[in-house]
């Protein structure tokens, strides 16, 4: 079987084509830069596309002879931090979806399995997590990132209604991972801790889920994915303090002792996203990312464990494979 894979050097994307070529897919990964991609892949035996989301015409064609589309691509610059980035937002997260699943129908793919976020959901009340039918937070949905995974669905909804192609809509937790190498806020976190950059503990968490267990999760969905139907891939509940807790067991780096106010640090990051936007560079304490893990919003992955086989590993097991990973890359020593 042949599969497209867009965000093929993500954290998602690479381990994803990974999975797909151990299990036998031929794969075209969709990539800006060749010759980063030729590292991050050596060795494995895939196509690369050169092509970009807000040029879909310049390599639509590649789409040709492929079965399955893996749409993992996404701008995240809104994700947690600061500034309006509407325009991009909303050209690749919204307008350049629709466009792509309009070529992959023209060319051929039989199925797409398309990634969203399960971000925008809340819980279903307090103390019941949400899940697939739970609607977005309207406070959430403040982040210009995760509006903008919204109105994508909203669209692709929209595409189902006049298109045959099959859509399967994969909603993942907070990810983390071996091969993060742009990093995102996860493989930062981890990198900061093991530097000793975090000054203290936060009273939050969130679901954390093993982005390898996502990627298994959209291959099991070409056959058992059901055409419009959302799957929430969250993994399990934990707070940052057992994340660190964690992290010290693995590293024997020991933890922060000081336990810091939420209001203080609402403080601290409201300085430090004022700091980015100055001198634009990328918020250390985006607030954010400071007021989700403070809802300790709990998400339930129970109709993709029934439907889709979904399974989770141990956060140890994950952060372990992190550290390790960017041990042998010497991004820590």
């Amino acid at each position: 079987m042949k599969a497209f894979v867009t965000g093929s050097t993500g954290l998602l994307g690479n381990n994803l084509v990974r999975l797909l070529v151990e299990q036998g897919y031929s794969v075209k990964a969709l990539v800006r830069s060749p010759e980063k991609a030729s590292q991050i892949f050596s060795g494995l035996d895939i196509t690369l596309v050169q092509g970009d989301m807000l040029d879909i015409d310049s390599f639509a064609e590649e789409l040709a002879g492929c079965d399955i589309l893996f749409h993992t691509a996404a701008y995240f610059r809104e994700y947690y931090q600061p500034g309006n980035h509407w325009q991009m937002l909303e050209d690749i997260n919204v307008k350049a979806t629709i466009k792509l699943l309009t070529f992959a129908e023209k060319h051929g793919v039989e199925k797409v399995i398309y990634v969203s976020s399960s971000g925008p959901i809340g819980m279903k009340a307090p103390g019941v997590p949400g899940d697939e039918s739970t609607p977005p937070d309207p406070q959430i949905i403040k982040n210009l990132y995760f509006k903008s995974k919204v109105l994508a669905e909203d669209a692709i909804y929209e595409f189902l209604k006049q298109h045959s192609l099959p859509v399967v809509l994969i909603l993942p937790g907070w990810m983390f991972g071996p091969g993060d190498a742009a990093p995102t806020n996860s493989g930062q976190l981890v990198l900061d801790y093991y530097q000793q950059k975090i000054p203290g503990i936060l009273d939050g968490g969130a679901c954390m889920v093993d982005a390898r267990d996502v990627a298994q999760a959209m291959i099991n969905a070409v056959e058992r994915g059901k055409n419009g139907d959302r799957y929430i891939i969250a993994g399990r509940y934990y707070t940052l303090e057992n994340l660190f807790h964690t992290l010290t067991k693995i590293t024997g780096i020991p933890a922060p002792k000081l336990r810091l106010p939420y209001n203080l640090t609402v403080i601290l990051a409201r300085i430090s996203d004022s700091y980015a936007r100055f001198t634009s560079t990328k918020s250390v304490m985006p607030l954010e990312g400071i007021r989700m893990l403070h809802e300790r919003i709990q998400l339930d992955s129970a109709k993709a464990i029934k439907e889709l086989g979904a399974s989770f590993r141990s956060l140890e097991d994950t952060l372990h494979d992190v550290v390790d990973w960017y041990q042998k890359t010497k991004a820590i020593g």
